[in-house]
């Protein structure tokens, strides 16, 4: 099938730019973290009405959800872009253009991509497209993807439809990049307490911080499976109160990785065996679980990696196409992983270009919309398509 945009789709995507940065302007300003994206979900749902748009709304997760074509669809394209930021912000946040750049916290990940999606939607909405017959689109601001949100947002999505998803893409990441395997996660935060006390009068009393320091020895001791890129880190340590005190409570956030079930599964049983032998040795260990990202595996069906390998070869060729820098197709950890893990063939794909992602500095080339709305909607209209 033809997966190209036509002259006349093309031309539309180009007067369609003032309003991108009309629009990206206006969205980057609209502070959003993780579980409180209430104003940006209200902002996207009203864009979309005002655009003509039927049946919207937003969900228990706060997740923004335009079902096109969806009521009878025996199998259903999901496009989605996701609402929230790293940043905890719940006042405006600050963006200027200087140059040809634009600068806002999560100006880029994932704001300039969910623009990219919005006006996708609105093309096929103002265009009255009709997918084949049996086929729906469901398009999605999802909540939830960054950090300790656990992917929230994709996983109701999922949960309530996936058994109907004939295939998935988020648009994150960069121009030229497409996530096609899952990197899964575990993230805990540990917490060990001991009696503590004076620095001099209690001296020899069990320290939180020494104990946890040697933890996180032995943490970075083990070896991690080598049947596929397995990772592991102590990202935070805290604990203590004055120089003077014996810490009686010491934490740390740990995660592993890895981009197969089995070597998650044998990270896991190594980290909870260390867990058993430091409480054999009379500490106090709280273990709190703060997420898990499932991965694929690397032992797959024939028919899935097909899929799979159609999907991601459309995606190569789409962004080839109206991108003429460097491609990158990798594994990652995105909201396709919640497909990924329950076999429905998923990509992620990056339709802007700037830098400085996760940072206050974070910025996006204001020229880079353009390609990245023709990436976008070069994905989306393929859906529309029989194949």
């Amino acid at each position: 099938m033809e997966i190209f945009l036509t002259e006349e789709q093309e031309r539309w995507a180009g007067e369609a730019q003032e309003e991108a940065l009309a629009l990206l302007c206006a969205l980057g300003r609209i502070p959003a973290p993780s579980h409180q994206e209430d104003k940006r979900s209200e902002f996207v749902k009203a864009w979309l009405e005002e655009r003509g748009a039927r049946g919207v709304y937003i969900d228990e997760a706060k997740n923004v959800i335009y079902p096109y074509a969806c009521e009878e669809a025996a199998e259903i394209c999901v496009f989605m872009a996701h609402l929230d930021v790293v940043f905890p912000d719940l006042e405006e946040l600050p963006l200027r253009r200087e140059g040809g750049r634009i600068y806002a916290p999560g100006i880029g990940d994932d704001t300039a991509n969910l623009v990219n999606l919005l006006l996708a939607a609105g093309y096929v909405t103002e265009m009255g497209l009709k997918p084949p017959a049996g086929r729906g689109i469901l398009f999605a601001a999802n909540s939830c993807e960054e950090g300790l949100g656990n992917r929230k947002g994709c996983r109701a999505i999922m949960e309530r439809r996936g058994s109907r998803v004939r295939e998935f893409i988020s648009f994150d990441c960069y121009l030229g990049q497409c996530v096609d395997q899952a990197v899964g996660s575990c993230r805990y935060r540990v917490t060990v307490r001991t009696e503590g006390g004076h620095s001099y009068a209690n001296f020899g009393n069990r320290s939180a911080i020494a104990c946890l320091a040697e933890m996180v020895r032995q943490i970075y001791a083990k070896e991690p499976p080598q049947k596929a890129k397995t990772t592991y880190n102590v990202g935070v340590i805290q604990g203590g109160s004055t120089i003077n005190s014996i810490a009686e409570e010491a934490s740390m956030l740990y995660e592993f990785r890895s981009m197969d079930r089995e070597c998650l599964a044998e990270m896991e049983a190594s980290f909870r065996e260390l867990v058993k032998g430091w409480r054999r040795d009379g500490l106090e260990i709280e273990v709190e679980t703060l997420g898990e990202r499932p991965c694929g595996s690397l032992d797959v069906p024939e028919e899935a990696r097909r899929r799979q390998a159609a999907l991601t070869g459309r995606s190569r060729a789409i962004i080839q196409r109206y991108f003429g820098g460097r491609l990158l197709v990798e594994a990652g950890s995105t909201d396709a992983n919640i497909p990924l893990s329950l076999g429905i063939p998923a990509n992620t794909i990056g339709t802007v270009s700037g830098g400085g992602a996760h940072t206050r500095g974070e910025w996006i080339e204001a020229a880079s919309l353009l390609p990245g709305l023709k990436v976008a909607l070069a994905c989306v209209l393929a859906a529309f398509k029989k194949g």
